[in-house]
């Protein structure tokens, strides 16, 4: 075995996962070529209808199919290394699949214009319009961090109550049971009458919609934490803030951040609808106004970055879990 197999295999094996050199390799080639050939058929292969930005995705696919290339070549060790391996596959398929639109809509129109763009269609939306979508990114993110923010605060601190107090428990069990399955959007009649400003009543919606995925998760974590563990703190002199803080809550953190899950994909599906409340920038905004002037290709553009939005975010919250719940690994699995 040389250095790099080696290295591979080392690395698979203390992530539990054994990795073997010649598969990467092959891979790692098979998507260069599919990257490549999707390169050739853009620039080689002549569109029904002339796209202004063809050369730019060509050098984009070349560009991706040299990453892999070199990755395969040089055994990519380290943490990059390992996340080329994991996509190796997603890699294949992607090119594939961008490949097959390039050709059902760029090349021979077997797709109808506008309602199917073409990828290039995509690279001229992103090179254009950047300066618009990224006023739309900035004004989705701070009233999706107001909204999400809110309502975890609020979701967490009813959850707190019903799970610590029976009595809150007893008062807000019925009205959480009548009131939290009903979609969010489905008060919008009554906000636009409660709140006095459209951003107001945008960031209701979505504190309404993170709210209640992220109580009845937290007031199951309280509910289900070993009753042994009060008494033994008790024994030792704890008061009841120390059983709540030091006792409670951490050991409800697991289910408290599947809440949090759960209430960010809430929070983005009523974005949409929460931006089409009068504001004026935003995602949501923007896909309205795309669709409404028929710019199909402005209006997946934005869902890509939406998607890309949603994403990140999730995999920011995911690392938070990790290192707050750290000393947790042992005792609950992701």
């Amino acid at each position: 075995m040389s250095g790099a197999e080696i290295a591979f295999e080392r690395e698979g094996a203390t992530r539990g996962i054994r990795w073997p050199f010649a598969a990467w390799w092959g891979t790692g080639l098979a998507g260069s070529a599919v990257w490549l050939g999707v390169a050739a058929v853009t620039v080689l292969w002549r569109e029904v209808i002339p796209l202004p930005y063809g050369d730019a995705f060509a050098w984009i696919c070349a560009a991706v199919a040299a990453v892999l290339f070199l990755g395969a070549v040089t055994g990519a060790p380290g943490r990059i290394g390992q996340r080329l391996r994991n996509a190796g596959p997603w890699a294949i398929a992607l090119g594939l699949f961008l490949g097959l639109w390039e050709i059902v809509t760029a090349k021979t129109g077997r797709l109808p214009l506008p309602f199917f763009p073409s990828p290039q269609a995509l690279v001229e939306v992103y090179v254009d319009e950047w300066p618009r979508l990224l006023d739309s990114v900035a004004a989705s993110g701070w009233l999706l961090i107001r909204g999400f923010l809110f309502g975890a605060l609020a979701g967490f601190s009813i959850g707190l109550a019903m799970g610590w107090w029976r009595r809150a428990g007893y008062w807000i069990h019925p009205v959480l049971r009548l009131i939290g399955p009903v979609p969010a959007t489905a008060w919008l009649p009554i906000i636009f009458f409660v709140f006095p400003t459209s951003a107001s009543a945008s960031v209701f919606v979505i504190a309404l919609a993170s709210a209640f995925p992220v109580a009845v998760l937290t007031w199951s974590g309280i509910a289900s934490v070993n009753r042994d563990y009060y008494d033994i703190a008790r024994t030792l002199g704890a008061s009841e803030r120390f059983l709540i803080l030091r006792v409670a809550v951490p050991a409800a953190l697991p289910h408290l951040f599947v809440g949090l899950f759960m209430g960010l994909g809430s929070s983005f599906a009523v974005l949409v609808v929460a931006e089409m409340l009068g504001v004026k920038s935003g995602l949501g905004w923007y896909l309205s106004w795309a669709q409404g002037w028929g710019a199909y290709a402005n209006l997946y553009a934005a869902l890509l970055v939406m998607a890309l939005a949603c994403s990140t975010l999730i995999t920011v919250l995911f690392r938070l879990r990790d290192r707050l719940l750290s000393w947790q690994k042992g005792m609950v699995r992701w």
